[in-house]
C-alpha cells in the first residue's frame, strides 16, 4: 500500500529567506531553485526546503521555553569537529548549552538564531 501521505517540502520561516538558504545550499550541498524578496527554494537531497519570511520573526530560545523550538533539523557529518569549524566559517554558532557533546551530538545555531544538531554517522 502506497503511503497516504509524502513530504512535498519543509518549510522554515525565518527574517532572510535568501540568506539562510544560502547557509544551508552551502552547509548541505543543496540547489538554490528558486529565490525572491519573500522565499527562497533550495533542493536537498531530493527534498525542497522551503525558507520563507515571516515579519517579526523571533529565533528560538532554546533552551529556554519562552520562544518555542517549533521545529529543528539533525544532520549527520563525518567529522563532527572539522564540520562544526566548516559551519561555523559559514555563519553559524555553537550554541552555548551542550547537554550531550560528549556523546558526539553538538548543537548549533544557524545564521537566524535557529537550532539545529550535528552527530557523527557511526
Amino acid at each position: 500500500m502506497p503511503p497516504m501521505i509524502e513530504l512535498a517540502a519543509l518549510t522554515v520561516d525565518c527574517a532572510d529567506p535568501g540568506s539562510l538558504a544560502e547557509f544551508y545550499a552551502a552547509a548541505t550541498g543543496g540547489e538554490l531553485l528558486r529565490s525572491d524578496a519573500d522565499s527562497a527554494w533550495l533542493g536537498v537531497a531530493g527534498a525542497v526546503w522551503i525558507f520563507r519570511r515571516a515579519d517579526g520573526y523571533q529565533p528560538p530560545s532554546w533552551p529556554s521555553p519562552e520562544v518555542p523550538l517549533q521545529m529543528h533539523m539533525e544532520f549527520y557529518v563525518e567529522d563532527v569537529d572539522a564540520a562544526e569549524a566548516e559551519l561555523v566559517a559559514l555563519g553559524a554558532t555553537t550554541a552555548p548549552e551542550q547537554a550531550d557533546r560528549a556523546r558526539g551530538l553538538v548543537v548549533m545555531l544557524d545564521p537566524a538564531g535557529r537550532p539545529f544538531c550535528i552527530c557523527a554517522r557511526s
